[in-house]
């Protein structure tokens, strides 16, 4: 899964965010270790996907595969847009703490 997503997504795995969402009994066995498996929303996506608790892998529908990579540029888009407007503010914060700008703020005030 994590190859998968980092074909699309290069913030690195700790800003993807939580992958299982809600995950619940499945009849569906692990072909690995026939253990059964649990049933989560991806990413809280309207993607189910199955998962072996024993860390054996993750399976989903046909396509499914296209779907992660599409939710994965989404956020990919979204982090972009949050770093941006991160840097922006702390930006405009230095700006405003800085000696010259704070000085004319209070020469409106105390002159």
């Amino acid at each position: 899964m994590e190859q998968l997503e980092d074909e699309v997504f290069d913030f690195g795995d700790d800003k993807k965010g939580s992958l299982i969402f809600s995950p619940t009994a499945t009849t569906c066995k692990c072909p690995q270790c026939g253990k059964l498996m649990k049933r989560f929303q991806y990413r809280a996506y309207d993607l189910e996907m199955d998962f072996c608790e024993d860390g054996h892998g993750y399976w989903m529908d046909e396509e499914g595969d296209k779907r992660v990579l599409e939710v994965m540029k989404k956020e990919e888009v979204g982090f972009e847009r949050k770093v941006l407007a991160e840097d922006r503010w702390a930006s405009h914060l230095q700006h405003l703490r800085s000696g010259s700008f704070l000085d004319k703020v209070l020469d409106l005030f105390f002159r």
